[in-house]
């Protein structure tokens, strides 16, 4: 569980999102016991398996619960609904789940390197974060849910004193040449510098450069990019070398990295709570 000095850091947001108008205000904090945990991995049950066919060895279908071995060693951000029943495990309605390379070692790895081969990372020497598992319950979506657990990243960020983000994000599907124009437009104008550059594990990579494309595709490749994704590039943020196509989760993969040292001015609102949504 979280130390009390870190979570501290992590406020009740401002304002309810608008779908949730009357209702008490949302809060973001870490998770800080079991009950706060198995919300968190019922939600992502509702999301990654009862919505988009997901499944995984430790998925427990009776219960409702996506889990893998990774959560004991994150911090499990949630954004919580007081008006919801904690007793039904419902007051979570969104999650993120951070580690700090810190406890890397203790994980086995981080859950990126069951896809990326993540040796410049490693490398580097950077104090690193991996994100992942973020979702939003279908009720709270479109609207700021997704931006008050941005804010809380960025406190976490600034409490560990975080120099590199990353993690994998997902397209929906697994049909890469529907995803051909997207994918090689990120390879094309976003690929993380060569000194922190990561490739598909050789067993899983899938090209991403499968088509050329022209600035005038801009538009339409970003229009079929998830929003989490371009928010990251908003941010300055790049990926890595290769797709990775999920056949668990129904997804396609690509490792998305933030150098919180190389964001450009204009974007540092990162580090003063705020940042973007899915």
């Amino acid at each position: 569980m979280p130390s009390a000095a870190v979570d501290d850091r992590i406020k009740s947001v401002p304002h309810p999102a608008p779908s949730v108008t009357g209702r008490p205000l949302l809060q973001t904090r870490l998770a800080r016991s079991e009950a706060d945990l198995r919300a968190a991995q019922r939600l992502r049950y509702d999301v990654f398996v009862a919505e988009m066919g997901g499944d995984g060895d430790m998925v427990d279908h009776a219960a409702r619960l996506e889990a893998d071995r990774f959560d004991p060693f994150y911090d499990h951000l949630l954004l919580i609904d007081p008006a919801r029943d904690p007793a039904r495990l419902e007051h979570v309605v969104g999650v993120y789940r951070l580690m700090p390379g810190t406890r890397a070692k203790a994980a086995g790895g981080f859950y990126s390197a069951t896809e990326y081969d993540l040796t410049p990372l490693l490398r580097s020497g950077r104090r690193l974060l991996e994100l992942g598992r973020s979702c939003i319950h279908p009720g709270y979506r479109g609207s700021v849910a997704m931006l008050h657990l941005w804010n809380a990243v960025a406190d976490y960020v600034r409490a560990h004193d975080i120099e590199l983000l990353f993690g994998v994000a997902s397209f929906p599907g697994t049909d890469v040449d529907a995803l051909a124009l997207p994918l090689s437009w990120l390879h094309r104008h976003h690929l993380a510098p060569e000194p922190v550059r990561v490739r598909t594990l050789p067993q899983v990579h899938q090209p991403m450069d499968l088509i050329p494309v022209t600035p005038a595709d801009r538009a339409r490749a970003m229009a079929a990019t998830p929003a989490l994704i371009r928010a990251y590039l908003r941010l300055g943020g790049f990926v890595g070398d290769g797709a990775f196509v999920d056949h668990r989760f129904r997804t396609t993969d690509v490792f998305l990295m933030l150098d919180t040292a190389a964001m450009p001015n204009r974007r540092r609102a990162f580090h003063t709570r705020a940042a973007p949504g899915r």
